[in-house]
């Protein structure tokens, strides 16, 4: 009996050991490391890390629409960190106006190279970040449900129609000029006597005798004279179309009777965010939410 009993004991005792060395084994395992993040990850701030920047923009009025747009995107895009003051759209000229008044702005959108030309002549952007971002056409507009089709320059010189061109402080009115100038119902500046289309600025010139268009201060306003029927047809942009409604395009200006329509961005002389500014430039031209964004409000990329 005494000796089945420490048979018994010896077995427990056994199992004992077997279960401590078991537990020591388990303890001593090497534990699996947990995924390391990569360097750049670990290193890359979350947006709302950032510190809030506020940016101001001046671009020329065609842009408006298009651009509250973009910005939104851009903010919803991961830059949450950035605001956008009060966005100032305007003719190309009262924009640089503004600036040689001393308005402040981070980012200037023109709607002609000439315009920018001036704004880098007279110190107000910063040349080495200027780039060429969109291209544009013009048309000839009338009131939707007009009747009238096929509108030609010609037709405009022969008197048929009464029209609206931008003053000499917006770009579409230069065009304009430009191209009524190769039909004999523009007469350039006297320093371009000879010149026509392409080759003269259409301003400092007048309107030949028996021509009286109304002039206004932006495309925008010379779209809205069409739209309400003040004028037979306006000179305006094709984005102008989808930016308003209640016109419809009735003619095509030839490309060829005015200079390229292009605009182009820069970064301001005294841009105070020029990190960002640039940022938000750079995502306008390579986004492909920004790229969309631009098409549907008829805007080419450059």
């Amino acid at each position: 009996m005494k000796k089945s009993i420490r048979i018994a004991l010896a077995a427990v005792c056994a199992f004992a050991l077997v279960g401590a060395f078991a537990l020591v084994g388990c303890s001593s395992a090497p534990k699996a490391e947990e995924p390391q993040q990569p360097a750049e990850e670990q290193q890359q701030p979350a947006a709302s890390d950032k510190d809030a920047v506020e940016l101001q923009v001046f671009a020329a009025n065609s842009l408006s629409k298009a651009m509250e747009e973009v910005q939104a995107a851009y903010i919803a895009d991961g830059h949450d960190y950035v605001t956008f003051a009060d966005t100032q759209y305007k003719s190309s000229g009262e924009l640089n106006e503004m600036l040689g008044a001393g308005s402040y702005a981070d980012l200037l959108i023109s709607a002609s190279k000439g315009s920018m030309d001036t704004a880098e002549k007279e110190g107000y952007v910063d040349p080495a970040t200027r780039v060429d971002m969109f291209k544009n056409d013009l048309v000839i507009v009338a009131k939707e449900g007009s009747g009238l089709k096929d509108v030609t320059l010609q037709d405009i010189a022969d008197g048929k129609y009464t029209f609206c061109v931008g003053d000499e402080s917006v770009p579409a009115g230069n065009y304009a000029c430009q191209a009524l100038s190769t039909v004999g119902v523009y007469l350039p500046a006297a320093d371009e006597a000879g010149k026509s289309g392409k080759d003269i600025s259409g301003k400092g010139g007048e309107f030949a005798e028996g021509y009286a268009p109304v002039l206004d201060t932006s495309v925008g306003n010379v779209c809205k004279h069409a739209q309400s029927g003040d004028v037979d047809v306006a000179f305006v942009y094709t984005s102008d179309v989808y930016r308003f409604g209640g016109v419809e395009v009735v003619g095509t200006v030839p490309a060829d009777t005015h200079k390229n329509i292009v605009y182009p961005g820069a970064l301001t002389a005294n841009c105070e965010n020029p990190e960002e500014t640039q940022a938000f430039l750079d995502w306008c031209l390579t986004s492909e939410k920004a790229q969309k964004i631009w098409q549907d409000w008829g805007f080419e990329l450059a």
